[in-house]
């Protein structure tokens, strides 16, 4: 079933099938919940699956003012509430996705049961990263819309490996980017991008069971040696390494591997 669902960032659009535990996928930015593709199949029926479009993203309202990463906490929420679950759910989050869950875990404790991050940084960018490669960025999308970036995006968040070996899931993956409405991808980017704060003291006040899954070939700001030290800091969190390097290139690469790590740790939750 796919609805709109009406939150205080306009009304998102989300996908909910299946039956079982409940389990909330948010995507990456720049991409929509199709990202998750090839890993709900993988993942097969037992579960209630929500996937939801970040505000300004795929179907999703575009929002007409300044938002926060707390702001799309307080959204899941709502979409939880309208969608009528109380009960606490299995957050998945990719990247964007992973900031929220952290956000939301950290803040309403008793509606996720279990937390898992793709290829999710924890600190925001340092100044030099910021000004040298994310501003300019944000820039050439404001100016010239996604052609002028589309490539460079496209090599960051997937990578050559990823979109050589699924280049239809590439695409599909991609295609929410290159079709969004510009005004309201730049709000997302900078809102959600260049205004992104570090997350380390949310972190370390997450206590459910925590995976963070990192590219084993890494990405800006985020390697698997990092993100294992996170780990460390946190009462109940391991970190496990996928195929790839990049955001999102182990959804395409390993998504039969994902989907057994998440129903592993489900399980080992229980």
């Amino acid at each position: 079933m796919s609805t709109m669902v009406a939150t205080p960032l306009g009304r998102l659009h989300v996908t909910d099938v299946g039956a079982g535990p409940a389990a909330m996928f948010w995507h990456s930015l720049f991409v929509d919940q199709a990202s998750w593709r090839l890993v709900i199949d993988a993942l097969g029926p037992g579960r209630r699956v929500l996937l939801v479009d970040a505000p300004n993203h795929g179907r999703s309202d575009a929002v007409d003012r300044d938002f926060t990463i707390d702001d799309c906490a307080v959204a899941a929420a709502a979409v939880l509430d309208q969608l009528g679950i109380t009960e606490p759910v299995d957050w998945v989050g990719n990247a964007l996705g992973g900031h929220i869950g952290i956000t939301f875990a950290a803040r309403r404790p008793d509606r996720v049961r279990t937390l898992v991050t793709i290829g999710t940084p924890v600190e925001g960018f340092g100044a030099v990263e910021k000004w040298t490669r994310i501003v300019p960025l944000v820039q050439l999308y404001r100016v010239f819309g996604s052609a002028a970036v589309d490539r460079l995006l496209t090599m960051a968040l997937l990578g050559s490996e990823a979109i050589a070996a699924q280049p239809d899931q590439a695409r599909t993956t991609m295609a929410a980017f290159r079709s969004a409405n510009r005004h309201a991808m730049l709000r997302a980017m900078r809102c959600l991008m260049v205004r992104r704060r570090s997350l380390r003291h949310e972190v370390e006040r997450v206590t459910c069971p925590t995976l963070l899954l990192v590219a084993e070939g890494g990405q800006e700001g985020w390697s698997p040696r990092e993100s294992a030290a996170v780990a460390r800091r946190m009462d109940n969190a391991v970190s496990e390494t996928l195929p790839g390097a990049g955001n999102i290139a182990p959804l395409l690469l390993a998504p039969e591997l994902v989907a057994e790590r998440l129903q592993r740790f489900w399980a080992s939750a229980s």
